[in-house]
C-alpha cells in the first residue's frame, strides 16, 4: 500500500508538528504549511491526499481555502478535514457546505485525528498502530 499524503494547513506550528508526528507515526508522509496562501500553492505543486485544514489564519481563511480548492476542477477531488477552534454549530455546518468532509475541534485528542483520517479514506474499522 502506498503512503498517503497529507498536507496539513496551520499557523500554529506546535499544533501543526503535533499532527505531523501523529499521522507520521500511523504511516503517512505528511508536509506542513502555514498559511492558507502557501497551501495553494503547494497544493498546485503536489496535490494531496488529504489536507488537513485550520480555519482560523491569517489573510486567507481556512473556510476561505477550502472554497477555492472545491470550486477547483483540478483539486476539487481532494479529501478536506477541518481542524479548528470553531466548534460553534454554523462553523461546522459551513466547513461542510463548502464541502470539507470530516470537522474536528481543538484540543482534540490524537485517536480522534486517526479516526477522522481513517474515516475519509474508508478504513474506520482497521485499527491503527498506536
Amino acid at each position: 500500500m502506498d503512503k498517503k499524503n497529507i498536507m496539513v494547513v496551520d499557523d500554529s506550528r506546535t499544533i501543526a508538528w503535533i499532527v505531523r508526528d501523529t499521522l507520521e507515526a500511523n504511516g503517512y508522509a505528511v508536509r506542513c504549511v502555514h498559511s492558507g496562501e502557501e497551501a495553494l500553492q503547494r497544493i498546485e505543486e503536489q496535490k494531496p491526499d488529504i489536507i488537513i485544514l485550520d480555519i482560523i489564519m491569517p489573510k486567507i481563511s481556512g473556510l476561505e481555502v477550502l472554497s477555492k480548492i472545491k470550486s477547483s476542477a483540478e483539486t476539487s477531488s481532494i479529501t478536506v478535514i477541518m481542524l479548528t477552534v470553531n466548534g460553534r454549530h454554523d462553523d461546522i455546518l459551513e466547513g461542510y457546505r463548502l464541502g470539507a468532509e470530516y470537522y474536528i475541534t481543538k484540543p482534540f485528542k490524537q485517536a480522534e485525528l486517526l479516526h477522522g483520517v481513517q474515516r475519509v479514506l474508508g478504513r474506520a474499522r482497521q485499527p491503527s498502530a498506536a
